[in-house]
């Protein structure tokens, strides 16, 4: 049982690592292609032009990034679950409807078919209608919809909270505990603020952004070296 424990806290670490290249990723990215796009006619004329860097700046690394908290999560949950048991479990609850939440949610690959769609009508009508659909699928969508944003509050939240209950373990050091709580925090308060005032909210995700970068780097490199440890030193 201790070997497969050891395979699990080295599977989390590797996923975290991966969180880590995925977001550096997600910012050369936004910064040499630009942002995703905003409108459905951007989408079509993105995708038309080239399906590569359109699934780049589609937020399908971001749905990886998401994806792969599954088995970050369970990791600290495994790790934290002898300080408060209940309380971990139910965080880790949470952040698995957060996923389900981001997938269900999420527009990719509405907006490719409507892409390909698009680019073989042959009428006025037809262009509009599905300019008209896909606005539809941006507005029910990942970062617009009333479930992403939910998923968005669970997800920032328990990882607000999580990195509270790792201030109490030896195994997580000082600068993964404080990078998750600025990182989660700075993201939360953007999920707040956004809904109200976006360009404020852009702010607090930019500041957020390399906070990000330190947290996964060093909660793969905790989980790593947990993987390694006996049982007692994990006490």
């Amino acid at each position: 049982m201790d070997l497969e424990i050891r395979w699990i806290y080295r599977i989390g670490g590797i996923a975290a690592i991966l969180q880590f290249t995925l977001t550096l990723i997600i910012i050369v990215v936004s910064s040499a292609l630009g942002l995703k796009p905003s409108t459905a006619e951007e989408y079509f004329a993105l995708y038309e032009s080239n399906r590569i860097i359109g699934l780049l700046r589609d937020d399908f690394t971001s749905l990886f990034i998401i994806a792969l908290y599954l088995f970050t999560f369970y990791s600290l949950y495994l790790a934290l679950k002898r300080e408060k048991s209940i309380y971990v479990t139910f965080l880790t609850i949470l952040v698995f409807v957060g996923v389900i939440c981001c997938f269900a949610t999420h527009s990719g690959i509405s907006m490719i078919h409507l892409s390909d769609k698009y680019a073989s009508a042959t009428t006025e009508v037809q262009r509009s209608q599905l300019i008209s659909a896909g606005e539809a699928v941006i507005a029910s969508g990942m970062w617009n919809s009333t479930a992403g944003f939910i998923a968005g509050i669970l997800l920032q939240g328990v990882g607000v909270l999580i990195s509270i209950v790792m201030l109490n373990n030896k195994v997580f050091r000082k600068l993964t505990i404080f990078s998750g709580l600025l990182a989660n925090g700075l993201d939360l308060i953007q999920h707040l603020i956004t809904p109200i005032f976006m360009p404020l909210g852009n702010i607090f995700l930019m500041i957020a952004g390399p906070f990000y970068l330190i947290w996964f780097l060093m909660l793969g490199l905790d989980l790593l070296r947990l993987s390694k440890m006996n049982s007692y030193e994990r006490a």
